[in-house]
């Protein structure tokens, strides 16, 4: 990637569930068009909120629950294709293959994957990671693009942020 690091990272800093589900919403607007985007932190710092919030947003009306056992819950919206994933119980990240994994890696798919060094060697880069630091009752985002569609959401993550503080 040959674009400076500050166009290719953020941060924001949310206040309770609430707040982390309405950024959430307000990020599946720039999340389109598909892509892979890494979730990490650490158990409880919000990975499946943020993806409840923009699975939600983009049209989803059921209970969206973390994918611990079955790794993966598929949500086929009108605004298209959302994979929720959930690595934490993975075995070994060859059960990616086994599991189809390069099947729903598919161009106009979202992919979102919370605990992605479970399938580290088998999964592709990320378009962008997010990953969540739990600092009591707020979380802070930090996101980095890892690829030029990354850095397009990564530098319409950062309007919104300017947005979101105005």
């Amino acid at each position: 990637m040959t674009e400076s690091n500050s166009q290719t990272a953020g941060q924001i800093r949310l206040t309770g569930e609430d707040e982390m589900v309405h950024f959430a919403g307000r990020m599946s607007s720039i999340l389109t068009g598909g892509g892979l985007v890494f979730l990490e932190g650490t158990l409880g710092a919000g990975k499946t909120t943020l993806s409840r919030g923009l699975i939600q947003t983009l049209g989803h009306t059921g209970a969206v629950k973390s994918p611990t056992y079955t790794l993966v819950e598929e949500y086929d919206l009108a605004t298209g294709r959302v994979c929720h994933f959930d690595l934490y119980r993975l075995g070994d990240p060859e059960e990616l293959e086994y599991m189809g994994i390069r099947e729903y890696l598919t161009d106009g798919t979202l992919c979102l994957i919370e605990w992605p060094e479970r399938g580290r060697g088998v999964l592709p880069d990320a378009d962008l990671t997010i990953h969540i630091d739990d600092v009591g009752e707020a979380r802070i985002l930090n996101w980095q693009a890892e690829t030029d569609k990354g850095a397009q959401w990564s530098r319409q993550l950062q309007q919104l942020v300017k947005e979101w503080q105005e």
